[in-house]
């Protein structure tokens, strides 16, 4: 963790009136954010205590390790007396809705966000990744590309490591996730570039509404960097902003980072040089097609050499439980989409497909609609799978249209069911649609037992 400059003291003075001699500052929220928040605040020489809703938070042991003198209290956030403290810094996965934060904030008490001291603490340039679907894969894939193109490279944020555990003095580049959680509480963000990559419905439940939530997104072009756009996606479309340089991609128009045919074979284009045919890419799915595009206008608006991205490309194996091949057995393939924990992202994974698969799908579905699978399951899906909270929800859209479904208790269950209808040829795809925590601890534990009952039945196959 480097011990910063008077620079950052200065900002963080000037901004947030934020100093060390008598700021009294409360870390909301001990997870790993949390974490890394108090790690940082410590190294720079200021003091935190930390606050959870939690008798023993998930990183409690961590802090006492690292940080045995940091006190750490537990209340319930909804009757806490936040106005003792002069900075509050609560975790993205915490509203700000709260009467008593509200009245804290109110009554002077001054909020920090993570990532507004992040920025903070660097001038190093900042690529920032948000959109409703494929965020982390971009993320991913182009860390790969910048590594390729020699640049020493941090890849993190709402994806990995927390973004201040990223700092360090040698880095040429960051790359940051950023959810809209994080985006929602961001007033210092100016990165070289960013991108919306998509909009679709994805946490209601916080935001209340689609228009709240993609104006949330849209914090992500705060500043004066390259907008890099969907032209595909006509709510992406309207946040072009004037007097802002923008680069654009997309699937289906000869526009910025697209699709091309030489000699009957797809290219991937940037503006009009053919880089690389798409089959060399070896990742599953249309959408991801989408993502390699956006992951290069993106080098393309850091001035990443384009042959250089292309190596990175060709190295990078894709994320887990990210449309993940898990096995080929008699004929059938198996795909682990456990990520796709929302409407769109399901969407997204079955438009990539030309034949009809048989889908294993629910979860919570946090208050979407989820009838707007219907037109993608008519023409995608032959059966459906569904389980988890929402199934029976799931299973009433998919019979309206006249899409057999069969409903599961478990993920095992789930996935002899689907072996008992596939043949030679079939696909089976784990594409949720919903939220796993109704049933798991996170999307990639769903994934795992996914995995875990897939790999079961190839050694069945193969002691036959």
């Amino acid at each position: 963790m480097p011990v910063l400059n008077q620079l950052f003291i200065a900002q963080v003075k000037q901004k947030y009136a934020l100093c060390s001699a008598n700021s009294k500052i409360l870390v909301v929220g001990l997870g790993i954010t949390g974490l890394a928040v108090v790690r940082f605040l410590s190294a720079q020489g200021f003091k935190c205590t930390v606050l959870d809703s939690r008798t023993k938070p998930a990183m409690l042991a961590n802090l006492v390790a690292e940080l045995p003198n940091i006190e750490v209290l537990s209340a319930d956030l909804a009757q806490y007396d936040f106005t003792e403290f002069s900075h509050l810094v609560v975790s993205p996965g915490l509203s700000l809705n709260y009467a008593s934060m509200q009245q804290a904030f109110a009554a002077g008490v001054i909020h920090i966000s993570e990532i507004d001291l992040f920025c903070c603490a660097t001038k190093t340039p900042i690529v920032a990744i948000t959109g409703s679907n494929g965020k982390s894969t971009v993320t991913s894939l182009l860390g790969e590309m910048a590594a390729s193109a020699g640049k020493n490279v941090a890849v993190g944020g709402n994806l990995g490591l927390p973004a201040l555990d990223l700092l360090a003095d040698t880095i040429e580049l960051y790359i940051l996730e950023l959810s809209s959680f994080q985006l929602e509480r961001v007033k210092n963000l100016n990165a070289a570039a960013a991108t919306v990559l998509n909009i679709s419905p994805d946490h209601l439940d916080r935001h209340g509404d689609l228009a709240t939530y993609k104006l949330v997104k849209q914090q992500v072009f705060a500043g004066n960097g390259v907008l890099v756009l969907n032209a595909d996606d006509a709510a992406v479309v309207d946040m072009q902003l004037p007097n802002r340089q923008i680069k654009w991609f997309s699937l289906h128009q000869s526009t910025g980072f697209h699709l091309g045919k030489r000699a009957g074979v797809e290219y991937l284009v940037a503006e009009d040089k053919y880089l690389m045919p798409v089959s060399c890419c070896g990742l599953e799915g249309q959408h991801n097609v989408a993502n390699v595009l956006a992951a290069l206008a993106l080098g393309a608006a850091v001035n990443l050499d384009l042959d250089a991205m292309c190596t990175g490309l060709k190295n990078f194996q894709g994320l887990e439980h990210r449309m993940q091949l898990v096995a080929q057995i008699n004929g059938i393939k198996w795909i682990n989409d456990s990520k796709a924990t929302n409407v769109g992202a399901c969407i997204a994974a079955l438009e990539g497909f030309k034949n009809q698969v048989i889908l294993i799908a629910g979860g919570d579905a946090k208050g979407a609609d989820l009838q707007i699978l219907q037109a993608i399951l008519i023409a995608k899906v032959q059966i459906i799978i569904v389980l988890g909270k929402d199934a029976k929800l799931l299973s009433a859209i998919a019979v309206a249209v006249n899409i057999p479904a069969i409903n599961a208790n478990s993920m095992q269950d789930a996935v002899q069911y689907a072996n008992n209808i596939a043949s030679v040829g079939s696909t089976v795809l784990l594409s949720p649609a919903c939220a796993s925590l109704d049933q798991y601890k996170n999307y990639q534990h769903r994934g795992d037992c996914f995995k875990n009952a897939v790999l079961n039945l190839a050694r069945e196959f193969q002691n036959g």
